[in-house]
């Protein structure tokens, strides 16, 4: 699976950008484990909605480092790889050297009630879901503070867990109250993981936890001391380094403790003294992804004044399509009106303006003062790849009363709606110009967690082009230059063993090794429009790094609607990894049928639904969940699940990531519309893979998507 290199990804951890005002952290820190929490154990807190802390803590047998990601103001996502300091990753040096164990692992936690003055926050959450099950664990917890007026702030917490957070059994399990099924957890663990085990949850042995963090006077300090559920006699330690000596975990205490000091708003240093017998440290970088903000350095909205051209023959469209272009990122295709001249359209393509709102404004100001007042109504019809994506309608004399000020209580917003683009045969326009351009862009192709290597990546530049024939017909070509990778260390390669499913992603390192510089893309795209709310592309040519062939896509979506359908289907065959224009002999038919929703009940989140056939033959659904912060950056989750068996797929169980999109805007002084992605492939196998297909129409007509209070 191939990403982009989101350099920018540091800035975005506050090193670098500028910040349209100063940054206020969020009050909260992250236990061992990531999330919320004191050292060993979650507590109720959440911080505010985009929140990130990458984290990592070392308490001798474990060295964790995680991700933790504040999706919603009342749900907490942790992404955490555990290295195990004295265990092989395998009993096979042949397979996996002298690598130590990695063990990955999700965390989701909820929360049910917030705090108020005399309730505290509660919350429930789930431990290593969908990895081996080595920590999993369920607790519910209860969090309240109290703030002095000299002596800080003391947030006290009280839990109860199960699982690896019920150990101890010092409690009984309320749910084996209700039926004897919850009395007993079934034991064993997951061989590869992959697998969430619904029939584990809440059942067994219950442990009480707890303990106290003290946000002392002192600037950035703060003091945890906390009772540890787990008594660590069930610890799982494998593949002992030294078989003569295989490691325990002694437990001196049950009382945990440690410090933690903010550096400054962006990173914390963290010590302890846990099991009383071991010290502990640590350390976090944090930031909120929803708060990230570049100050620009555009043109400001222009005043408004009164149009001194009397006529439309007399206004210089030259420079009114130039000043569009550096002013609102507008590009003039091609300018029409009706035989009166009171309608003008203006058929435009958006080149750097993610924010339409503000690009329209700042379009309907310009086009105010330069266009002849007797002009009723401005059209600003946006077109991608010759498709008629949004058009914006001004009311000019409403507008114009009311950027002027002439009459109160009327807003300019007001005199702006979106409607269907009015149909205009661009091809015959004389106005209509040719395209062509190009770009380069580094990008990093990786992989976690694999037995050879824990991290396997290539980093690459990247140059792609374009030429278009016609608005709708387009040549586009990518090609790859290797600057370094280490997929030498992938060790898949399972030629010449039984493989139960066709290698489409699993030889990667072919690719890799053999391709110094390497075509990654060459295809002919024509797109069109069925009716107003139906498009449709037709494609053909070398689609990806790794198959070429011929496809169709079709799209039904309606303007400024939560739902969206689609279909594409394609016929391609696996390109040959040692020579760019040729081809092997695995082919297959491929292709899903799509169902894309904006849920209400999620402002600014999107989830995908596609169900059909992948590379390898394999049917089944494809689920991908993302949700956009107010900055635009993006976080979602993605998991297919197919008629392969686990047994067949391998380790892991079934295809799933996780991925972060950045916009570049957020990094530059002029907006862009460009973005990079960084994402945690956990592992690749071949089960449950899609066609990577440059053009996706979804993504295309992105600007029809729902908008709040959207006239």
């Amino acid at each position: 699976m191939k990403y982009y290199v989101a350099a920018a990804l540091i800035s975005a951890l506050g090193v670098g950008a500028a910040q349209a005002q100063e940054y206020n952290p969020d009050p909260y820190t992250t236990s061992d484990f990531g999330g919320v929490g004191l050292l060993q154990t979650p507590t109720a807190r959440m911080n505010s909605e985009g929140h990130i802390t990458i984290g990592y803590s070392d308490t001798d047998d474990y060295r964790r480092t995680s991700i933790t990601l504040q999706v919603f103001d009342w749900m907490q996502a942790t992404a955490r790889y555990t290295d195990f300091r004295y265990s092989f990753y395998s009993d096979d040096p042949e397979f996996s050297g002298d690598q130590t164990l990695k063990d990955k692992g999700f965390d989701l936690k909820f929360r049910l009630y917030e705090e108020s003055k005399w309730l505290p926050e509660v919350a429930l959450g789930f431990q290593d879901l969908g990895g081996t099950g080595l920590f999993a664990g369920e607790y519910f917890v209860a969090s309240k503070a109290y703030e002095t007026e000299k002596l800080g702030v003391f947030d006290f917490h009280v839990g109860l867990g199960f699982g690896y957070l019920g150990r101890r059994d010092n409690a009984f399990n309320p749910f084996c109250e209700i039926t004897d099924e919850f009395c007993e957890r079934p034991g064993g663990f997951t061989q590869g993981g992959g697998d969430v085990e619904w029939d584990k949850m809440f059942k067994g042995p219950a442990a009480v936890f707890g303990g106290l963090e003290w946000r002392t006077p002192v600037e950035g300090l703060r003091l945890k001391a906390e009772y540890d559920p787990n008594d660590y006699q069930s610890e799982r330690l494998p593949n002992p380094i030294d078989p003569e000596n295989p490691r325990e975990i002694v437990v001196d205490s049950a009382w945990n403790v440690g410090a933690e000091y903010a550096l400054n708003n962006f990173v914390n240093l963290k010590l302890g003294y846990q099991r009383g017998n071991t010290m502990t440290f640590g350390f976090s970088l944090r930031y909120n992804l929803a708060t990230a903000y570049q100050i620009k350095l555009e043109p400001e909205m222009r005043d408004a004044k009164y149009s001194t051209t009397s006529n439309f023959s007399e206004l210089d469209i030259q420079r009114l399509s130039q000043d569009l272009l550096n002013e609102t990122g507008y590009r003039v295709k091609a300018i029409a009106t009706d035989d009166e001249q009171e309608r003008v359209t203006l058929y435009t393509e958006q080149i750097r303006y993610r924010d339409r709102e503000e690009a329209v404004s700042k379009a309907a100001r310009i086009l105010s003062n330069e266009m002849p007042e007797d002009v009723k109504r401005y059209e600003i019809a946006e077109l991608t790849d010759g498709l008629g994506i949004v058009q914006y309608n001004v009311n000019a004399p409403y507008y114009k009363t009311a950027a002027r000020g002439e009459r109160f209580f009327r807003d300019e917003h007001d005199a702006i709606s979106i409607g269907h683009v009015r149909p205009s045969d661009l091809t015959n326009n004389e106005q209509q110009v040719t395209n062509s351009g190009y770009s380069f862009t580094p990008k990093l192709s990786q992989a976690f967690g694999g037995a050879e290597d824990f991290y396997i990546y290539q980093l690459a530049v990247m140059a792609d082009g374009y030429y278009d024939f016609s608005p709708n017909l387009k040549l586009s070509g990518e090609i790859g230059l290797n600057i370094f990778n280490n997929y030498d260390e992938f060790n898949f390669l399972v030629d010449s063993q039984d493989n139960p499913l066709p290698r489409v992603r699993t030889r990667i390192r072919e690719y890799a090794d053999n391709q110094t510089l390497w075509l990654q893309n060459a295809q002919l795209v024509y797109t069109g429009q069925a009716s107003s709310n139906t498009y449709y592309a037709l494609y053909g040519g070398y689609l990806e790094r790794m198959f070429g062939g011929i496809g169709a896509e079709v799209l039904y979506r309606p303007l400024n609607s939560r739902v969206a359908f689609g279909l594409d289907l394609n016929y391609v065959q696996q390109r040959d990894p040692e020579n760019n224009f040729s081809f092997e002999d695995y082919d297959v038919l491929t292709g899903h049928a799509s169902m894309y929703w904006q849920p209400e009940v999620l402002p600014n989140s999107l989830i995908k639904v596609k169900a059909g056939r992948f590379l390898a033959g394999d049917e089944g659904v494809q689920f991908d969940i993302s949700h956009q912060f107010d900055s635009g950056v993006s976080a979602g989750a993605y998991a297919a699940f197919t008629n392969v068996s686990r047994e067949d797929f391998g380790e892991g169980g079934f295809t799933k990531g996780f991925y972060i999109s950045i916009p570049f805007d957020l990094f530059f002084v002029r907006h862009t519309m460009s973005r990079g992605n960084v994402a945690w492939n956990p592992i690749t196998r071949d089960g449950g893979q899609m066609l990577n297909r440059s053009i996706n129409l979804y993504q295309t007509t992105e600007a029809r998507g729902f908008r709040p209070a959207q006239n």
